[in-house]
Protein backbone atom coordinates (compact mmCIF):
# COMPACT_ATOMS: atom_id res chain seq x y z
CA UNK A 1 0.00 0.00 0.00
CA UNK A 2 2.72 2.40 1.25
CA UNK A 3 4.73 1.82 -2.11
CA UNK A 4 1.58 2.34 -4.02
CA UNK A 5 1.02 5.67 -2.52
CA UNK A 6 4.63 6.48 -3.20
CA UNK A 7 4.63 5.24 -6.85
CA UNK A 8 1.76 7.60 -7.21
CA UNK A 9 1.91 10.91 -5.52
CA UNK A 10 4.48 12.49 -7.95
CA UNK A 11 2.43 11.76 -10.86
CA UNK A 12 -0.67 12.89 -8.80
CA UNK A 13 1.21 16.50 -7.83
CA UNK A 14 2.53 16.12 -11.70
CA UNK A 15 -1.24 16.21 -13.47
CA UNK A 16 -1.96 19.06 -10.89
CA UNK A 17 0.98 21.12 -11.84
CA UNK A 18 0.41 19.86 -15.88
CA UNK A 19 -3.13 21.37 -15.91
CA UNK A 20 -2.39 24.53 -14.11
CA UNK A 21 -2.95 27.20 -17.48
CA UNK A 22 0.56 29.11 -18.49
CA UNK A 23 -0.85 32.46 -18.76
CA UNK A 24 -2.90 32.08 -15.31
CA UNK A 25 0.65 31.29 -14.30
CA UNK A 26 2.10 34.47 -15.82
CA UNK A 27 -0.73 37.34 -15.15
CA UNK A 28 -0.43 35.36 -11.55
CA UNK A 29 2.75 36.21 -11.27
CA UNK A 30 2.28 39.62 -12.48
CA UNK A 31 -0.47 40.11 -9.52
CA UNK A 32 2.08 38.36 -7.16
CA UNK A 33 5.02 41.05 -7.89
CA UNK A 34 2.65 43.65 -7.84
CA UNK A 35 1.15 42.57 -4.34
CA UNK A 36 4.81 42.89 -2.74
CA UNK A 37 5.16 46.69 -3.57
CA UNK A 38 4.04 49.02 -0.68
CA UNK A 39 0.79 50.75 0.01
CA UNK A 40 -0.44 52.35 3.62
CA UNK A 41 0.65 50.46 6.00
CA UNK A 42 3.87 48.45 6.36
CA UNK A 43 2.99 44.50 6.65
CA UNK A 44 4.93 41.60 8.38
CA UNK A 45 5.36 38.28 6.43
CA UNK A 46 2.64 36.32 7.39
CA UNK A 47 0.20 39.47 6.06
CA UNK A 48 2.28 39.72 3.19
CA UNK A 49 2.21 36.07 2.32
CA UNK A 50 -1.50 36.01 2.49
CA UNK A 51 -1.55 38.94 0.52
CA UNK A 52 0.17 38.22 -2.51
CA UNK A 53 -1.57 34.44 -2.76
CA UNK A 54 -4.48 35.73 -2.55
CA UNK A 55 -3.50 38.37 -5.61
CA UNK A 56 -1.49 35.15 -7.29
CA UNK A 57 -4.99 33.85 -7.23
CA UNK A 58 -6.65 36.58 -8.51
CA UNK A 59 -4.36 37.14 -11.31
CA UNK A 60 -4.63 33.19 -12.28
CA UNK A 61 -7.84 33.13 -12.61
CA UNK A 62 -8.45 36.30 -14.75
CA UNK A 63 -5.74 34.63 -16.91
CA UNK A 64 -7.72 31.45 -16.75
CA UNK A 65 -10.68 33.43 -18.06
CA UNK A 66 -8.78 34.99 -20.48
CA UNK A 67 -7.78 31.38 -21.78
CA UNK A 68 -10.97 29.96 -21.73
CA UNK A 69 -12.55 33.06 -23.93
CA UNK A 70 -9.42 32.67 -26.00
CA UNK A 71 -10.75 28.96 -26.73
CA UNK A 72 -14.54 29.61 -27.02
CA UNK A 73 -14.10 32.18 -29.73
CA UNK A 74 -11.78 29.26 -31.86
CA UNK A 75 -8.88 31.22 -32.21
CA UNK A 76 -5.45 29.24 -33.02
CA UNK A 77 -3.37 28.55 -29.96
CA UNK A 78 0.01 26.22 -29.68
CA UNK A 79 0.05 22.59 -29.21
CA UNK A 80 2.04 19.82 -28.54
CA UNK A 81 6.07 20.71 -28.44
CA UNK A 82 5.85 24.59 -29.10
CA UNK A 83 3.13 24.86 -26.10
CA UNK A 84 5.48 23.19 -23.84
CA UNK A 85 8.58 25.28 -24.94
CA UNK A 86 6.36 28.39 -24.22
CA UNK A 87 4.96 27.34 -21.20
CA UNK A 88 8.42 27.02 -20.28
CA UNK A 89 9.75 29.85 -20.75
CA UNK A 90 6.21 31.28 -19.35
CA UNK A 91 7.53 29.44 -16.30
CA UNK A 92 10.96 30.64 -16.40
CA UNK A 93 10.18 34.44 -16.73
CA UNK A 94 7.48 33.99 -13.54
CA UNK A 95 10.31 32.41 -11.61
CA UNK A 96 13.30 35.64 -12.16
CA UNK A 97 9.57 38.09 -11.94
CA UNK A 98 9.19 36.97 -8.60
CA UNK A 99 13.02 36.63 -7.60
CA UNK A 100 13.42 40.04 -8.65
CA UNK A 101 10.36 41.56 -6.66
CA UNK A 102 11.02 39.34 -3.69
CA UNK A 103 14.27 40.85 -3.33
CA UNK A 104 13.16 44.70 -3.57
CA UNK A 105 10.44 43.45 -0.97
CA UNK A 106 11.88 44.63 2.26
CA UNK A 107 13.12 47.98 0.25
CA UNK A 108 9.88 48.84 -0.29
CA UNK A 109 8.36 48.09 2.99
CA UNK A 110 11.33 50.52 4.36
CA UNK A 111 10.11 53.28 2.53
CA UNK A 112 6.70 52.99 4.87
CA UNK A 113 8.35 52.35 7.89
CA UNK A 114 10.78 55.44 7.44
CA UNK A 115 8.12 57.72 7.18
CA UNK A 116 6.49 56.64 10.23
CA UNK A 117 9.58 56.68 12.33
CA UNK A 118 9.87 52.85 12.90
CA UNK A 119 12.93 50.54 12.57
CA UNK A 120 13.78 49.47 8.91
CA UNK A 121 13.29 45.83 8.40
CA UNK A 122 16.71 43.39 7.13
CA UNK A 123 14.71 40.93 5.64
CA UNK A 124 11.20 40.64 3.84
CA UNK A 125 11.62 36.84 4.58
CA UNK A 126 11.11 35.66 1.56
CA UNK A 127 11.47 31.98 1.89
CA UNK A 128 8.11 31.94 4.22
CA UNK A 129 6.60 34.89 1.88
CA UNK A 130 7.01 32.16 -0.87
CA UNK A 131 5.32 29.49 1.42
CA UNK A 132 2.72 31.30 3.00
CA UNK A 133 1.22 32.44 -0.44
CA UNK A 134 1.81 29.29 -2.35
CA UNK A 135 -0.47 27.83 0.28
CA UNK A 136 -3.00 30.56 0.19
CA UNK A 137 -3.23 30.11 -3.43
CA UNK A 138 -3.53 26.34 -3.28
CA UNK A 139 -6.53 26.91 -1.14
CA UNK A 140 -8.14 29.46 -3.17
CA UNK A 141 -7.63 27.24 -6.18
CA UNK A 142 -9.19 23.85 -4.45
CA UNK A 143 -12.01 26.40 -3.66
CA UNK A 144 -12.23 27.68 -7.50
CA UNK A 145 -12.29 24.04 -8.71
CA UNK A 146 -14.77 22.65 -6.35
CA UNK A 147 -17.41 25.90 -7.49
CA UNK A 148 -16.37 24.27 -11.10
CA UNK A 149 -17.30 20.98 -10.64
CA UNK A 150 -20.79 21.63 -8.28
CA UNK A 151 -21.61 24.28 -11.31
CA UNK A 152 -21.20 21.45 -13.68
CA UNK A 153 -22.82 18.74 -11.64
CA UNK A 154 -26.02 21.11 -11.71
CA UNK A 155 -25.68 21.48 -15.01
CA UNK A 156 -25.30 18.39 -16.14
CA UNK A 157 -28.73 18.03 -14.10
CA UNK A 158 -30.47 20.55 -15.96
CA UNK A 159 -28.82 19.68 -19.41
CA UNK A 160 -31.81 16.84 -18.96
CA UNK A 161 -34.78 19.57 -20.03
CA UNK A 162 -32.74 22.88 -21.19
CA UNK A 163 -30.48 23.23 -24.00
CA UNK A 164 -27.08 22.68 -23.41
CA UNK A 165 -25.78 26.63 -23.01
CA UNK A 166 -28.40 27.84 -21.04
CA UNK A 167 -27.64 24.47 -18.60
CA UNK A 168 -24.46 26.00 -18.27
CA UNK A 169 -25.16 29.44 -17.68
CA UNK A 170 -27.80 28.03 -14.92
CA UNK A 171 -25.25 25.98 -13.38
CA UNK A 172 -23.05 28.57 -13.16
CA UNK A 173 -25.48 30.65 -11.39
CA UNK A 174 -27.08 28.42 -9.26
CA UNK A 175 -23.11 27.63 -8.46
CA UNK A 176 -22.72 31.42 -7.51
CA UNK A 177 -25.86 31.79 -5.13
CA UNK A 178 -24.96 28.44 -3.50
CA UNK A 179 -21.62 29.54 -2.43
CA UNK A 180 -22.85 32.89 -2.03
CA UNK A 181 -25.03 31.98 0.66
CA UNK A 182 -22.54 29.50 2.43
CA UNK A 183 -20.22 32.34 2.29
CA UNK A 184 -22.45 34.86 3.74
CA UNK A 185 -25.27 33.49 5.36
CA UNK A 186 -23.64 30.36 7.19
CA UNK A 187 -20.01 30.68 7.41
CA UNK A 188 -19.94 34.64 7.79
CA UNK A 189 -23.01 35.39 9.72
CA UNK A 190 -22.66 31.90 11.85
CA UNK A 191 -18.51 33.67 12.17
CA UNK A 192 -20.25 36.63 13.44
CA UNK A 193 -22.69 35.19 15.54
CA UNK A 194 -19.88 33.10 17.73
CA UNK A 195 -17.84 36.36 18.21
CA UNK A 196 -20.95 38.57 18.93
CA UNK A 197 -21.35 35.87 21.63
CA UNK A 198 -17.61 36.06 23.06
CA UNK A 199 -17.60 39.51 22.47
CA UNK A 200 -20.64 40.10 25.04
CA UNK A 201 -19.31 37.89 27.70
CA UNK A 202 -15.62 39.75 26.93
CA UNK A 203 -17.32 42.64 27.29
CA UNK A 204 -19.28 41.84 30.67
CA UNK A 205 -16.43 40.69 32.55
CA UNK A 206 -15.15 43.43 35.45
CA UNK A 207 -11.65 44.59 35.54
CA UNK A 208 -9.87 44.20 38.84
CA UNK A 209 -7.70 47.36 37.70
CA UNK A 210 -11.17 49.41 36.97
CA UNK A 211 -12.92 49.52 40.75
CA UNK A 212 -16.58 51.38 40.46
CA UNK A 213 -16.54 55.09 41.01
CA UNK A 214 -17.08 56.66 44.77
CA UNK A 215 -18.05 59.93 44.28
CA UNK A 216 -21.95 60.17 43.74
CA UNK A 217 -21.62 62.54 40.54
CA UNK A 218 -19.72 59.51 38.26
CA UNK A 219 -21.60 57.50 36.02
CA UNK A 220 -21.54 54.31 37.51
CA UNK A 221 -20.88 55.74 41.09
CA UNK A 222 -23.09 55.21 44.03
CA UNK A 223 -26.14 57.85 42.98
CA UNK A 224 -25.44 56.79 39.08
CA UNK A 225 -28.95 55.93 37.39
CA UNK A 226 -26.29 53.80 35.15
CA UNK A 227 -25.22 50.58 37.25
CA UNK A 228 -21.06 50.22 37.01
CA UNK A 229 -21.40 46.43 35.77
CA UNK A 230 -23.58 47.32 33.06
CA UNK A 231 -21.31 50.05 30.98
CA UNK A 232 -19.47 47.35 29.32
CA UNK A 233 -15.15 47.13 29.18
CA UNK A 234 -15.14 50.02 26.62
CA UNK A 235 -17.73 52.62 28.92
CA UNK A 236 -15.96 51.47 32.54
CA UNK A 237 -12.55 52.41 30.64
CA UNK A 238 -14.43 55.70 29.73
CA UNK A 239 -15.08 56.75 32.87
CA UNK A 240 -12.10 55.71 34.64
CA UNK A 241 -9.29 56.85 32.68
CA UNK A 242 -10.20 60.71 32.59
CA UNK A 243 -8.01 63.31 33.85
CA UNK A 244 -8.69 64.81 37.36
CA UNK A 245 -9.33 68.25 38.16
CA UNK A 246 -6.04 68.65 40.00
CA UNK A 247 -4.24 66.87 37.41
CA UNK A 248 -5.29 69.42 34.68
CA UNK A 249 -4.46 72.27 37.24
CA UNK A 250 -0.87 70.69 37.48
CA UNK A 251 -0.42 71.02 33.56
CA UNK A 252 -2.55 74.21 32.62
CA UNK A 253 -1.69 76.33 36.05
CA UNK A 254 -5.18 77.17 36.35
CA UNK A 255 -8.33 76.33 38.23
CA UNK A 256 -10.05 73.29 36.64
CA UNK A 257 -12.93 71.51 37.38
CA UNK A 258 -13.44 67.58 37.06
CA UNK A 259 -14.58 66.72 33.86
CA UNK A 260 -18.13 64.99 33.66
CA UNK A 261 -18.28 62.01 31.50
CA UNK A 262 -21.93 59.91 31.04
CA UNK A 263 -21.47 56.28 29.47
CA UNK A 264 -24.56 54.34 28.59
CA UNK A 265 -23.38 50.58 27.54
CA UNK A 266 -25.69 48.22 25.78
CA UNK A 267 -26.66 46.56 28.90
CA UNK A 268 -28.35 49.57 30.07
CA UNK A 269 -31.98 49.39 28.21
CA UNK A 270 -33.49 47.06 25.69
CA UNK A 271 -33.41 49.73 22.87
CA UNK A 272 -31.55 52.67 21.32
CA UNK A 273 -34.13 55.12 22.05
CA UNK A 274 -34.49 53.89 25.76
CA UNK A 275 -30.21 54.06 26.37
CA UNK A 276 -30.59 57.59 25.04
CA UNK A 277 -33.15 58.91 27.54
CA UNK A 278 -31.32 56.88 30.32
CA UNK A 279 -28.17 58.93 29.24
CA UNK A 280 -30.08 61.94 29.12
CA UNK A 281 -31.26 61.53 32.84
CA UNK A 282 -27.91 60.64 34.22
CA UNK A 283 -26.55 64.00 31.82
CA UNK A 284 -29.37 66.54 33.66
CA UNK A 285 -28.37 64.32 37.57
CA UNK A 286 -24.46 65.31 37.37
CA UNK A 287 -24.91 68.63 35.70
CA UNK A 288 -23.63 68.09 32.00
CA UNK A 289 -25.72 70.71 30.98
CA UNK A 290 -24.14 73.27 33.90
CA UNK A 291 -20.41 72.94 31.50
CA UNK A 292 -19.56 75.41 28.95
CA UNK A 293 -19.07 72.75 26.36
CA UNK A 294 -20.79 69.58 26.30
CA UNK A 295 -19.66 66.88 23.55
CA UNK A 296 -22.22 63.80 22.50
CA UNK A 297 -19.49 61.64 21.31
CA UNK A 298 -20.25 58.43 18.96
CA UNK A 299 -18.07 55.65 19.66
CA UNK A 300 -16.35 52.82 17.53
CA UNK A 301 -18.40 49.27 17.26
CA UNK A 302 -17.33 47.77 20.33
CA UNK A 303 -18.19 51.13 21.95
CA UNK A 304 -14.27 52.97 22.86
CA UNK A 305 -13.65 56.37 22.90
CA UNK A 306 -10.36 57.16 21.66
CA UNK A 307 -8.68 58.64 25.18
CA UNK A 308 -6.73 60.83 22.79
CA UNK A 309 -9.62 62.82 21.54
CA UNK A 310 -11.08 62.83 25.34
CA UNK A 311 -8.43 63.79 27.37
CA UNK A 312 -7.17 66.57 25.24
CA UNK A 313 -10.87 68.44 24.81
CA UNK A 314 -10.95 68.03 29.14
CA UNK A 315 -7.13 69.54 29.25
CA UNK A 316 -7.86 72.73 26.90
CA UNK A 317 -11.15 73.50 28.09
CA UNK A 318 -9.50 73.38 32.00
CA UNK A 319 -12.25 70.32 32.58
CA UNK A 320 -15.16 72.38 32.40
CA UNK A 321 -16.67 70.37 29.82
CA UNK A 322 -19.48 67.49 30.16
CA UNK A 323 -19.65 64.53 27.88
CA UNK A 324 -21.64 61.95 26.67
CA UNK A 325 -21.55 58.37 24.43
CA UNK A 326 -23.87 55.70 24.25
CA UNK A 327 -22.54 51.81 23.08
CA UNK A 328 -24.43 50.06 19.94
CA UNK A 329 -22.56 46.87 19.16
CA UNK A 330 -20.06 44.15 20.73
CA UNK A 331 -18.04 44.00 17.51
CA UNK A 332 -15.49 45.80 16.17
CA UNK A 333 -16.07 48.40 13.69
CA UNK A 334 -15.44 46.36 10.44
CA UNK A 335 -17.86 43.76 12.01
CA UNK A 336 -20.18 46.34 13.02
CA UNK A 337 -20.33 47.85 9.77
CA UNK A 338 -21.05 44.46 7.87
CA UNK A 339 -23.25 42.91 10.22
CA UNK A 340 -25.09 45.89 11.78
CA UNK A 341 -24.68 49.00 9.40
CA UNK A 342 -28.40 50.32 10.41
CA UNK A 343 -27.59 50.20 14.16
CA UNK A 344 -25.02 51.89 15.11
CA UNK A 345 -26.61 54.88 12.96
CA UNK A 346 -29.84 54.28 14.85
CA UNK A 347 -28.16 54.54 17.94
CA UNK A 348 -26.39 57.83 17.18
CA UNK A 349 -29.37 59.86 16.25
CA UNK A 350 -31.71 58.48 18.79
CA UNK A 351 -29.11 59.91 21.43
CA UNK A 352 -28.35 63.14 19.74
CA UNK A 353 -32.01 63.70 18.91
CA UNK A 354 -32.68 63.05 23.29
CA UNK A 355 -29.47 65.92 23.83
CA UNK A 356 -30.75 68.44 21.40
CA UNK A 357 -33.90 68.23 22.16
CA UNK A 358 -33.38 69.59 25.53
CA UNK A 359 -30.47 71.34 24.20
CA UNK A 360 -32.46 73.99 22.32
CA UNK A 361 -35.21 73.87 25.28
CA UNK A 362 -32.82 75.88 27.37
CA UNK A 363 -31.96 79.59 27.09
CA UNK A 364 -29.35 80.30 24.90
CA UNK A 365 -27.55 82.82 27.48
CA UNK A 366 -27.14 79.72 29.96
CA UNK A 367 -27.01 76.71 27.61
CA UNK A 368 -23.53 75.14 26.78
CA UNK A 369 -22.18 74.87 23.09
CA UNK A 370 -22.56 71.48 21.96
CA UNK A 371 -20.37 70.21 19.89
CA UNK A 372 -20.27 66.34 18.02
CA UNK A 373 -17.17 63.92 18.11
CA UNK A 374 -16.66 60.50 16.32
CA UNK A 375 -14.03 58.65 15.46
CA UNK A 376 -13.92 55.98 12.51
CA UNK A 377 -17.17 54.05 12.42
CA UNK A 378 -18.63 56.63 15.21
CA UNK A 379 -17.61 59.32 12.81
CA UNK A 380 -19.66 57.88 10.21
CA UNK A 381 -22.30 57.27 12.49
CA UNK A 382 -22.30 61.10 13.95
CA UNK A 383 -22.13 62.47 11.05
CA UNK A 384 -25.62 60.94 10.29
CA UNK A 385 -26.96 61.75 13.30
CA UNK A 386 -27.90 65.71 13.21
CA UNK A 387 -30.09 66.83 9.90
CA UNK A 388 -28.52 69.95 8.93
CA UNK A 389 -32.14 71.09 8.10
CA UNK A 390 -33.13 70.78 11.00
CA UNK A 391 -30.95 72.80 12.90
CA UNK A 392 -30.97 75.94 10.73
CA UNK A 393 -33.04 78.06 13.40
CA UNK A 394 -30.61 76.85 16.67
CA UNK A 395 -27.33 75.18 14.81
CA UNK A 396 -24.90 73.23 17.11
CA UNK A 397 -21.45 74.52 16.98
CA UNK A 398 -19.58 72.29 15.31
CA UNK A 399 -18.19 68.52 15.11
CA UNK A 400 -14.79 66.97 15.26
CA UNK A 401 -15.00 63.64 12.75
CA UNK A 402 -11.54 61.46 12.88
CA UNK A 403 -10.53 59.35 10.34
CA UNK A 404 -14.35 59.10 8.67
CA UNK A 405 -14.46 55.83 7.16
CA UNK A 406 -14.47 55.44 3.28
CA UNK A 407 -18.50 54.66 3.34
CA UNK A 408 -19.25 57.97 5.10
CA UNK A 409 -21.73 60.09 2.83
CA UNK A 410 -21.18 63.48 4.13
CA UNK A 411 -17.12 62.89 3.99
CA UNK A 412 -17.73 61.91 0.56
CA UNK A 413 -19.89 64.54 -0.36
CA UNK A 414 -17.41 67.22 0.92
CA UNK A 415 -14.65 65.57 -0.28
CA UNK A 416 -15.60 65.14 -4.21
CA UNK A 417 -16.90 68.77 -3.92
CA UNK A 418 -13.16 70.64 -3.05
CA UNK A 419 -11.78 73.14 -4.52
CA UNK A 420 -9.75 71.76 -7.61
CA UNK A 421 -6.11 71.78 -7.03
CA UNK A 422 -6.98 70.52 -4.00
CA UNK A 423 -5.76 67.25 -2.81
CA UNK A 424 -8.18 64.44 -2.03
CA UNK A 425 -6.22 63.37 0.69
CA UNK A 426 -6.29 66.95 2.33
CA UNK A 427 -9.27 68.74 0.41
CA UNK A 428 -10.09 72.54 0.71
CA UNK A 429 -13.86 73.44 0.77
CA UNK A 430 -14.53 77.13 -0.85
CA UNK A 431 -13.16 79.72 1.80
CA UNK A 432 -12.95 76.81 4.70
CA UNK A 433 -16.03 78.91 6.59
CA UNK A 434 -17.93 76.07 7.38
CA UNK A 435 -15.48 72.66 7.61
CA UNK A 436 -11.68 71.96 7.13
CA UNK A 437 -9.47 68.99 6.78
CA UNK A 438 -6.53 68.95 8.97
CA UNK A 439 -3.68 66.08 9.20
CA UNK A 440 -0.37 65.76 11.38
CA UNK A 441 0.52 68.70 9.72
CA UNK A 442 -2.54 71.21 10.77
CA UNK A 443 -5.02 72.66 7.63
CA UNK A 444 -4.27 74.56 4.55
CA UNK A 445 -6.71 77.10 5.35
CA UNK A 446 -4.69 79.61 7.63
CA UNK A 447 -5.80 79.49 11.49
CA UNK A 448 -7.21 83.10 11.16
CA UNK A 449 -9.68 82.79 8.35
CA UNK A 450 -12.81 83.57 9.58
CA UNK A 451 -15.64 80.84 10.31
CA UNK A 452 -19.07 80.56 9.84
CA UNK A 453 -21.69 79.93 12.52
CA UNK A 454 -20.90 76.25 13.01
CA UNK A 455 -17.81 74.73 12.93
CA UNK A 456 -16.57 71.39 11.17
CA UNK A 457 -13.60 69.48 11.39
CA UNK A 458 -12.57 66.65 9.90
CA UNK A 459 -8.50 65.21 11.23
CA UNK A 460 -7.77 62.36 8.64
CA UNK A 461 -3.88 61.06 7.71
CA UNK A 462 -3.58 60.28 4.27
CA UNK A 463 -2.04 56.95 5.00
CA UNK A 464 -5.44 55.73 6.56
CA UNK A 465 -6.65 52.85 5.08
CA UNK A 466 -10.19 52.90 7.05
CA UNK A 467 -10.55 56.52 4.99
CA UNK A 468 -9.12 56.18 1.62
CA UNK A 469 -10.04 52.31 0.67
CA UNK A 470 -12.85 52.44 -1.95
CA UNK A 471 -14.21 49.08 -4.40
CA UNK A 472 -13.52 51.28 -6.88
CA UNK A 473 -9.83 51.12 -7.05
CA UNK A 474 -10.46 47.88 -8.46
CA UNK A 475 -10.48 49.07 -11.85
CA UNK A 476 -9.43 52.86 -11.42
CA UNK A 477 -7.06 55.17 -9.62
CA UNK A 478 -7.69 56.71 -6.70
CA UNK A 479 -7.33 60.45 -6.39
CA UNK A 480 -5.40 60.44 -3.24
CA UNK A 481 -2.50 58.95 -5.09
CA UNK A 482 -2.61 61.94 -7.22
CA UNK A 483 0.62 64.54 -7.26
CA UNK A 484 1.60 65.18 -4.52
CA UNK A 485 0.74 62.50 -2.58
CA UNK A 486 1.04 62.46 1.56
CA UNK A 487 3.71 63.27 3.46
CA UNK A 488 3.31 59.68 5.07
CA UNK A 489 2.45 57.93 1.90
CA UNK A 490 5.08 56.18 0.61
CA UNK A 491 6.97 57.64 -2.57
CA UNK A 492 7.06 54.02 -4.61
CA UNK A 493 3.32 53.63 -3.66
CA UNK A 494 2.10 52.66 -7.52
CA UNK A 495 -1.43 51.68 -8.54
CA UNK A 496 -1.98 48.29 -10.01
CA UNK A 497 -5.89 47.02 -11.26
CA UNK A 498 -7.50 44.90 -8.61
CA UNK A 499 -4.07 44.49 -6.80
CA UNK A 500 -4.30 47.66 -5.04
CA UNK A 501 -8.20 47.30 -3.78
CA UNK A 502 -6.73 44.06 -2.02
CA UNK A 503 -3.65 45.39 -0.68
CA UNK A 504 -5.87 48.46 0.89
CA UNK A 505 -8.49 45.80 2.12
CA UNK A 506 -5.23 43.97 3.92
CA UNK A 507 -4.55 47.67 5.24
CA UNK A 508 -7.44 48.18 6.89
CA UNK A 509 -7.52 45.32 8.80
CA UNK A 510 -3.88 46.13 10.00
CA UNK A 511 -4.57 50.07 10.08
CA UNK A 512 -4.16 50.22 13.99
CA UNK A 513 -0.90 48.87 13.99
CA UNK A 514 1.10 52.16 13.59
CA UNK A 515 2.96 54.12 15.95
CA UNK A 516 1.04 57.15 17.46
CA UNK A 517 0.08 59.60 14.35
CA UNK A 518 -0.35 57.59 11.21
CA UNK A 519 -2.74 54.73 9.83
CA UNK A 520 -5.57 54.82 12.08
CA UNK A 521 -4.04 55.92 15.05
CA UNK A 522 -4.28 59.80 16.02
CA UNK A 523 -1.96 61.21 18.03
CA UNK A 524 -3.69 63.23 20.97
CA UNK A 525 -1.03 66.69 19.57
CA UNK A 526 -3.04 66.60 17.23
CA UNK A 527 -6.05 66.35 18.34
CA UNK A 528 -5.14 69.62 20.33
CA UNK A 529 -5.03 71.40 17.03
CA UNK A 530 -8.06 69.64 15.75
CA UNK A 531 -9.90 71.00 18.95
CA UNK A 532 -8.65 74.28 19.24
CA UNK A 533 -9.98 74.87 15.58
CA UNK A 534 -13.28 73.70 16.33
CA UNK A 535 -13.20 75.36 19.60
CA UNK A 536 -11.97 78.64 19.47
CA UNK A 537 -10.30 78.18 22.57
CA UNK A 538 -7.89 81.20 22.89
CA UNK A 539 -6.54 81.12 26.67
CA UNK A 540 -3.41 78.61 26.03
CA UNK A 541 -0.07 80.64 24.50
CA UNK A 542 1.86 78.73 22.07
CA UNK A 543 4.76 77.51 24.81
CA UNK A 544 1.94 76.42 26.73
CA UNK A 545 0.03 74.76 23.67
CA UNK A 546 3.54 72.78 22.91
CA UNK A 547 3.88 71.60 26.82
CA UNK A 548 0.61 70.57 26.60
CA UNK A 549 1.06 68.52 23.33
CA UNK A 550 4.68 67.05 24.61
CA UNK A 551 2.67 65.91 27.91
CA UNK A 552 -0.37 64.19 26.49
CA UNK A 553 2.04 62.26 23.74
CA UNK A 554 4.23 61.01 26.72
CA UNK A 555 0.87 60.22 28.67
CA UNK A 556 -0.78 58.48 25.36
CA UNK A 557 2.71 56.53 25.22
CA UNK A 558 3.37 55.20 28.21
CA UNK A 559 -0.63 54.23 28.18
CA UNK A 560 -0.04 52.51 25.30
CA UNK A 561 3.34 50.36 26.34
CA UNK A 562 1.37 49.66 29.80
CA UNK A 563 -1.16 47.87 27.86
CA UNK A 564 0.88 46.10 24.65
CA UNK A 565 3.07 44.93 28.47
CA UNK A 566 0.03 43.83 30.51
CA UNK A 567 -1.63 39.67 29.16
CA UNK A 568 -4.90 40.08 27.82
CA UNK A 569 -5.27 43.97 27.59
CA UNK A 570 -8.39 45.13 26.62
CA UNK A 571 -7.58 46.47 22.51
CA UNK A 572 -10.40 48.43 21.50
CA UNK A 573 -8.31 50.76 19.14
CA UNK A 574 -9.97 52.04 16.12
CA UNK A 575 -12.39 49.63 17.18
Amino acid sequence: MQQTLHRHLPSFFRSHLESLSGIGLMLGTLFFAAALTPTLIPRTHVTQGVLAGACFAAGYGLGVLWHWLWAYMELPEPKGRAARLINAGIGLLCLGVAIVFLGRAAEWQNTIRALMQMEPVTSAHPVKVSIIALLTFAVLLALARLFKRFARFVARQVRRVVPRRVANVTGAAIAILIFWLLATDVFFRGALHVLDSSFREFDALLEPERPQPTADLKTGGPQSLVRWNELGRAGREYIASGPTASEIQRQSGRDAKEPIRVYVGLRGASTPQARARLALDEMKRVGAFERSVLVVITPTGTGWIDPAAADSLEYLLHGDVASVAMQYSYLSSPLSLLAQPEYGAEAARALFLAVYEHWTSLPKDRRPRLYLHGLSLGAKNSAGSAELFEMIGDPIQGALWSGPPFESRVWRTITDARNPGSPAWLPELRDGAFVRFMNQYGSPVPDDAPWGPMRVVYLQYASDPVTFFDYRDLYRRPAWMNEPMGPDVSPELRWYPVVTMLQLALDMAVGTNTPMGYGHVFAPQHYVDAWVAVTGVNDWSPDALAGLKRYLLERAQASMEDEQGSEGAYEGRGG
